[in-house]
């Protein structure tokens, strides 16, 4: 065996390695934040929440996966069978992609590139393709307006934050998360959210616009819409979209921690914990956005992007150039 089959071969054992090890992190961590937010939610409205599946109502999460893996798959009598089902598989299909380049520690890199951020960007702006298919197979008018909604918000939404992400890269002068996160420190005076706090909070709102999240969960609108895309979908057509929307939010919540919090740099704990902390503090604050904020209304969700989150983000973006351009 040549040199370049013990490459590739070696390349090939660490991608499959990695993906097991993401499928497994992606299942856990469903249950677990399924558990949070139900915990959050009873704190925030004085309510005790899941208490009597396992000890605190830990076994609630694994109780429910059950009964929707239990429940039977039904498809709409007029919708597009061949759309219809194509559409949950394509909303879970990028996210094992987005979590190739993603920085969980300096001494592990599965897939070596310099375009890790670009590799994320791209794969993640999939999700609204399958939203676009499930309203689109479903044949139903909640349905097809719950999809509308989810482009035109992503259409929004994307705009401001590639500025923002673009505006620590030129900073950094890479697009490799890992080289990014290098470029800062382990305290935080040294990282890219302080020393940019304002393309921290435009990158921070439009990753909870993007991933469909209370209070700009209006693709779905239960008070509106019943349940937007997902209306028609039962067992675990739904129950993949749920996954799906909570592996996106670790996605966002860890390329906002490797861009502006350091990633995996800290003091005395090893790199993996730090970006893990910071990812799950950035989970902890999208909850209790969606059990605070009340729903706005479409017209002010656009507002916000293309009046307000849009031009500053053109503004910050330019003057990062103007600052990269001055130290060069």
């Amino acid at each position: 065996m040549n040199a370049f089959s013990l490459l590739f071969t070696y390349t090939a054992a660490r991608l499959v390695l990695w993906m097991v090890l993401m499928f497994a992190f992606v299942g856990l961590n469903a249950l677990v934040l399924v558990w949070v937010e139900r915990k959050v939610a009873g704190y925030v409205q004085l309510r005790p929440g899941p208490l009597h599946v396992g000890p605190q109502g830990l076994l609630q999460p694994l109780a429910d996966a059950v009964k929707l893996m239990g429940k039977q798959l039904l498809t709409p009598a007029a919708g597009d069978k061949v759309l219809f089902w194509a559409a949950p598989l394509l909303a879970f299909t990028p996210v094992m992609v987005c979590f190739l380049p993603m920085p969980f520690d300096p001494r592990f890199n599965p897939l070596p590139m310099n375009l890790g951020l670009v590799l994320i960007l791209a794969f993640s702006g999939l999700g609204v393709v399958s939203l676009c298919l499930a309203g689109w197979g479903s044949n139903n008018k909640w349905s097809l307006l719950g999809a509308a909604r989810a482009v035109a918000q992503s259409v929004a939404y994307e705009v401001p934050l590639l500025l923002s992400a673009m505006a620590v890269a030129i900073c950094a002068g890479s697009l490799d998360l890992y080289t990014i996160v290098g470029r800062q420190g382990g305290w935080p005076w040294q990282w890219y959210g302080v020393k940019n706090p304002l393309a921290f909070v435009i990158f921070l709102i439009c990753a909870v616009a993007e991933t469909n999240r209370a209070p700009f969960d209006l693709p779905e609108g239960e008070s509106e819409l019943t349940a937007g895309f997902h209306t028609e979908y039962s067992g675990m057509g739904f129950g993949i979209f749920f996954l799906a929307e909570y592996a996106n939010m670790v996605i966002v919540s860890g390329v906002a921690a490797a861009l502006f919090l350091g990633g995996w740099q800290g003091p005395f704990l090893p790199g993996v914990w730090w970006f893990l902390l910071k990812i799950y503090g950035i989970l902890l604050f999208i909850i209790w956005l969606r059990w605070t904020f009340p729903r706005v209304r479409f017209d002010q969700l656009l507002n916000l992007s293309w009046k307000w989150l849009t031009p500053l983000a053109l503004l910050d973006f330019a003057l990062a150039v103007v600052m990269a351009g001055m130290r060069i």
